[in-house]
């Protein structure tokens, strides 16, 4: 049954890496589309990753943006037809707030009729607006509320970067865990970069922390970075 994925969170929280990582890993036995609906964020987004999407299989749709001498974006209309091509495994990475989720929205009609779709909240405790329960949930609502989606569970994506060590899996463990309990939300993932993924999954069994609030540890790629080559050569 074709799959619908749709990966949601506020700014810098890691819903596009999360959404790289998902597609390129589908693509190894699927026929995937990557559908990038962040009309808000100009940087760190899925198109970045266009050249290696397509040698991997992927079909990318993005919003006619910068690359394009357009200067406010627009969602094309092929969008429409990922609810209707024959693609295996459709992801949606979606604006990081509100406003971005709005675009989400206008497809409303069409997931109503979809079977198989989970949307995934992407959690990175490090950033200023989800560092706290109470942004946290003020964000889900938010976001839940102007896209007209259901969440179906939570990610713990909490990272700093190059920069990130186990403590930041942890903090971001705990979390999960308070969001999850107030909303009654499934975690779905810890995600991570190794080595510390894997010093995190160690560190979780040794501890016996809750594997309602750790889910599936899945190590992720970094492929959203600064590539200031790419940058020179087609510019942002």
């Amino acid at each position: 049954m074709k799959k619908y994925i749709i990966v949601i969170g506020n700014f810098g929280s890691g819903k596009t890496e999360l959404s790289l990582n998902l597609a390129f890993d589908a693509a190894k036995n699927n026929k995937v589309t990557l559908v990038d609906l962040d009309i808000i964020n100009p940087y760190f987004r899925s198109s970045e990753r266009k050249k290696e999407l397509e040698a991997a299989g992927v079909r990318l749709l993005c919003p006619n943006y910068v690359s394009a001498g357009v200067e406010v974006p627009s969602l094309p209309a092929e969008i429409y037809s990922v609810f209707s091509d024959m693609s295996d495994v459709v992801i949606f990475d979606v604006g990081g707030d509100a406003a971005g989720a709005i675009a989400l929205g206008q497809y409303r009609r069409f997931f109503k009729d979809v079977e198989n779709v989970e949307t995934l909240y992407v959690i990175n405790m490090r950033r200023p607006f989800s560092c706290e329960l109470d942004l946290n949930l003020d964000m889900i609502s938010k976001v839940t509320e102007a896209g007209r989606i259901r969440i179906d569970a939570l990610v713990n994506n909490t990272n700093l970067s190059q920069e990130t060590s186990i403590a930041e899996l942890i903090d971001g463990y705990d979390m999960v865990r308070r969001v999850s309990l107030e909303t009654g939300l499934p975690v779905k993932y810890t995600t991570g970069c190794e080595p510390v993924i894997g010093e995190f999954a160690k560190y979780a069994e040794e501890k016996g922390l809750d594997k309602r609030f750790v889910g599936e540890i899945l190590p992720i790629a970094r492929y959203i970075h600064r590539d200031w080559a790419s940058f020179t050569e087609s510019g942002l």
